[in-house]
């Protein structure tokens, strides 16, 4: 016999040496809550929403854990949402407060992304403005994105976040943030967003007031080539990253946007892909470390650059 793979699997320094997917802590952004007020989240154990006042001190902590970056979602009260969303564009809106804090704590020295998309904003929990038949309106919409991504670039953001999944959302971002003087400020760009179940918990940490679904401007999780598609379009309207989401059900998706994309890669390990873990962990049904390392691993060697997950912190902890 001439061929034994098993001579590099013998030992854990052996492992090691050969290891081909290997995560580094500069790769991954810590996605974070912020509102008026804190406290726990009860559908993602472990995750907590911040006040202004204390995410400055989550940014250092992201920082000196050696984190790439930190991803920003504004929390407002339900007596600030309107139909529009009007907060999310507000100059003292919750997360234009949000990334100065962070900003003022950490400068440069760590890439402050924000979300841009009026879900959290509007009283009906939709990503965009409404019709009159209840449908979002794309274009209009889209418009509402600049505003708010252009707000978010004045505030200090490195990155907006576009996560809507509007029909040429990048195009109209990139020129308002030009015609701003911010064509400094990266776009990292939900390509392949899914209509995912596993958004769940995540609904609960922006107390979501959505009613119904969001499938007309979401991905089928059925569909492959359209998250590429998505991407490629993303792509030719100027974005700086593209994003595949959620990640550990969706990585032949993540793995041909990788060997396509020109620009680097993002995936977000979502609300109920934790919760998922965290649970069976919590009933000793598994090795909670070890799921969480292979689960990480799993998306880098899919191909992407950067991972947004929530157990950020502590898998840098592991890592360095």
């Amino acid at each position: 016999m001439i061929e034994r793979p098993r001579r590099l699997r013998t030992s854990a320094a052996m492992r090691r040496l050969v290891r081909e997917t290997r995560p580094r802590p500069s790769q991954l952004v810590l996605p974070a809550f912020v509102g008026e007020r804190d406290g726990d989240i009860a559908a993602m154990p472990g995750v907590r929403r911040h006040t202004v006042r204390q995410i400055g001190e989550v940014a250092r902590a992201a920082r000196d854990a050696g984190l790439g970056g930190i991803r920003l979602f504004g929390v407002p009260d339900d007596a600030d949402k309107d139909p529009e969303g009007s907060q999310a564009w507000a100059a003292e809106g919750i997360t234009q407060r949000a990334i100065a804090a962070c900003r003022e704590a950490v400068g440069d020295d760590l890439v402050i992304m924000s979300d841009v998309c009026l879900d959290e904003f509007t009283t009906h929990g939709h990503c965009g403005v409404l019709g009159e038949d209840g449908a979002v309106l794309n274009d209009e919409t889209c418009q509402l994105y600049a505003a708010q991504a252009v707000a978010q670039a004045i505030a200090g953001a490195h990155v907006v976040a576009p996560s809507g999944m509007m029909d040429g959302q990048i195009a109209i971002i990139r020129e308002r943030l030009d015609e701003a003087g911010y064509a400094h400020v990266g776009i990292l760009a939900y390509s392949a967003k899914y209509a995912s179940a596993f958004y769940g918990p995540f609904r609960e940490a922006v107390g979501s007031s959505l009613r119904g679904d969001r499938r007309t401007y979401q991905q089928d999780p059925a569909n492959r080539r359209e998250g590429l598609r998505e991407a490629l379009l993303d792509l030719a309207e100027g974005a700086d990253i593209v994003m595949v989401k959620p990640a550990s059900h969706y990585l032949d998706v993540l793995a041909d946007v990788a060997a396509a994309s020109q620009v680097p890669v993002a995936a977000y390990q979502v609300s109920g892909e934790y919760s998922m873990i965290e649970a069976a962990a919590a009933r000793g049904w598994i090795d909670r470390r070890a799921a969480i390392e292979e689960s990480v691993t799993s998306i880098v060697r899919a191909g992407a650059d950067v991972v947004l997950t929530y157990w950020a912190m502590e898998v840098a902890k592991w890592l360095n």
